[in-house]
């Protein structure tokens, strides 16, 4: 069974920084991604990162999120800086794995203004 554990999620000043992580298996093979939802709001993509190691990210978080990957503890990271109160949310973890969708149970980011 695929499991995604997120951690790393808390309470922030706006302009702080925050670093996201999601164990999982195999996380070199498949496509992973961070999605985050805020309350009465759809769930958006923030960042993925495929097998190959290109990325691509929201416009709303350029330039301020980094999604990486460690291979060798098989983790993903979203490194997150200049955060503000409009990147409250809960953030799930992805990975797209031979067609089906896998999700964490996510973790909750706030930035308090």
């Amino acid at each position: 069974q695929v499991q995604l554990v997120e951690s790393g999620g808390g309470l922030v000043q706006a302009g702080g920084s925050l670093r996201l992580s999601c164990a999982a298996s195999e996380t070199y093979i498949w496509p992973m991604g961070w999605y985050r939802q805020a309350p009465g709001k759809q769930r958006e993509l923030v960042a993925a990162i495929s097998s190959g190691g290109s990325t691509n990210y929201a416009d709303s978080v350029k330039g301020r999120f980094t999604i990486s990957r460690d291979n060798a503890k098989n983790t993903v990271y979203l490194q997150m800086n200049s955060l503000k109160p409009e990147d409250t949310a809960v953030y799930y973890c992805n990975q797209f794995r031979a067609g089906i969708n896998f999700w964490g149970k996510g973790t909750l980011v706030t930035v308090s203004s």
